[in-house]
């Protein structure tokens, strides 16, 4: 069973929709078919695809149609492939011939604006990329294009991917689909936008700070982020390269963990078409709610808590407690990213910095900070070195705890989806920034680990809530497994969607 759509999303349909259009034959609307088309998941469009009662033609050209009445509401699909529907003809042509196809054959997806993919604009949300049409795909594209999958178009971010509001100077910014005066999150929101409102039945998005996970929660569908190393990185602006390369990952989102499981196995070349029947049965889970940092909203303790008894009645074995390191990470964070980053952007931007939006602009400002004096830079590096081996030795410890303790369950971040703009939100009573908000979030990027938004429960407000599951490296059969319980479990406590 699929969450429902985001009633805001169902009213934009609607309205823009009318009653203006004949019945088919059928007794439906075309506008109706296409919508149920769209509704499908990507397991179940690929079955239909395969089976010959879904033409890979019909399918783009149901999700074309719901972008243009959806998405001007939204802005999270930037631009499209304008090659889509040629594609879509060819993949028709190999199905109706028998020729045996790839796991994703026929499938559209979506993919941020930061990935490159080979003749379709990919702009990073930068004035200084406004019109750079690379001429070839990253890698993880081509990995689903060699899965049969049908690039649809590309998502809004943040420009260079500075999270966590989904704005540019080129596009300007994306809506949430639940409430539009709130943001979908970053630096992957376009993308999470553009699958909660079902412009996209999936894609990929990147990950240094929760910019996989954090827009999956405040848009209520499912988003993993991979091992670090995983799936490769080459393509991506900006580049994961230096320190950033130890917490940077490309990964699949999607509305179902059956579905991100599906295009993870594309990615990473084992195309399975499920979520792996990994046996969890006594399987150690900590459970924790506070890291020692950032407090979080009782709406996020209640969605932690049903996550928790649904692992517990699969017969998982609860413990709570807080992980070795995780009270850490956000502080390694900014001493192994921050300055890294910075000095990036300071290089990408060198002599056009008058093209940066706000957000660069004050990251420029920062990287300028550099000293001068060889003293000074000795001891920067020095403060640089000292956090790479404080990383490595609290990786390690952590790592020792999760032979006994493989699984992590604990908050996306503090709170749902904040109104735009914001810099500060109130937790509990307390004000706290918008970075730390999502420390649960980050430490995993410190130590690379496979870690996955599943949404739960939602807020006062009718706002998602998403809970974060953790797991060893390379375990993400471990995690989606875990992910799928806790999913099943909140779906089939629910009425079915009309």
């Amino acid at each position: 069973m699929e969450p429902a759509i985001p009633l805001v999303a169902y009213d934009i349909y609607n309205m823009q929709r009318g009653d203006k259009q004949a019945p088919s034959s059928s007794g439906q609307t075309e506008a109706h078919i296409s919508n149920e088309l769209t509704q499908k998941s990507a397991v179940d469009l690929v079955r239909l695809i395969q089976t010959r009662s879904v033409s890979p033609v019909e399918l783009v050209e149901a999700y074309l149609k719901r972008i243009d009445q959806i998405n001007p509401q939204l802005n999270a699909i930037v631009t499209l492939a304008g090659d889509a529907l040629d594609r879509a003809r060819a993949a028709e042509d190999a199905v109706m011939s028998g020729s045996s196809p790839g796991p994703l054959h026929g499938l559209p997806l979506t993919v941020k604006d930061t990935i490159a993919t080979a003749g379709v604009l990919t702009t990073s949300g930068s004035r200084i990329l406004s019109k750079h049409v690379p001429p070839d795909d990253a890698a993880a594209v081509a990995r689903l294009k060699a899965a049969g999958a049908i690039i649809l178009g590309k998502t809004n971010v943040p420009e260079m991917a500075i999270p966590y509001e989904t704005d540019n100077p080129i596009f300007g910014r994306t809506n949430n689909p639940y409430d539009l005066e709130k943001t979908c999150g970053g630096s992957s929101g376009g993308e999470a936008a553009a699958i909660a409102a079902r412009l996209s039945p999936g894609g990929i998005g990147s990950d240094l700070s929760g910019s996989i996970r954090v827009p999956a929660h405040f848009c209520g569908v499912v988003g993993l982020k991979p091992t670090t190393g995983q799936v490769p990185m080459d393509g991506h602006t900006p580049a994961a390269v230096g320190p950033v390369s130890l917490g940077a990952s490309i990964g699949p989102m999607a509305r179902t963990v059956t579905d991100v499981a599906l295009l993870f196995g594309a990615l990473i070349g084992e195309p399975s078409r499920i979520v792996p029947a990994v046996q969890l049965e006594h399987t150690r889970v900590a459970v924790y709610a506070g890291d020692g940092f950032t407090p979080v909203t009782s709406e996020t303790l209640a969605a932690i808590a049903v996550a928790a008894q649904a692992l517990k009645q699969a017969g998982l074995d609860i413990v709570e407690t807080v992980p070795p390191g995780v009270s850490h990470g956000s502080r390694l964070w900014i001493e192994l990213f921050a300055r890294a980053a910075a000095n990036q952007l300071s290089q990408i931007y060198s002599g056009k910095e008058k093209l940066a939006g706000a957000a660069v602009a004050s990251a420029l400002v920062k990287a300028q900070d550099t000293p001068a004096d060889m003293s000074a830079k000795i001891d920067q590096a020095e403060k640089m070195a000292g956090a790479l081996i404080e990383r490595e030795r609290l990786r390690e410890e952590l790592l020792r705890w999760m032979k006994n303790t493989p699984l992590v369950l604990g908050p996306v971040g503090a709170a749902p989806a904040f109104r735009h703009g914001a810099q500060r939100i109130k937790v509990g009573g307390e004000s706290i920034s918008v970075f730390r908000a999502f420390s649960y979030s980050q430490c995993f990027n410190v130590f690379g680990l496979p870690a996955i938004s599943v949404p739960v429960g939602r807020s006062e407000q009718g706002l998602p809530i998403g809970v974060q599951i953790a797991g060893p490296p390379h375990e993400e059969k471990l995690v989606l497994s875990a992910a799928a319980i806790i999913e099943e479990a909140v779906t089939s406590s629910k009425a079915p969607a009309s």
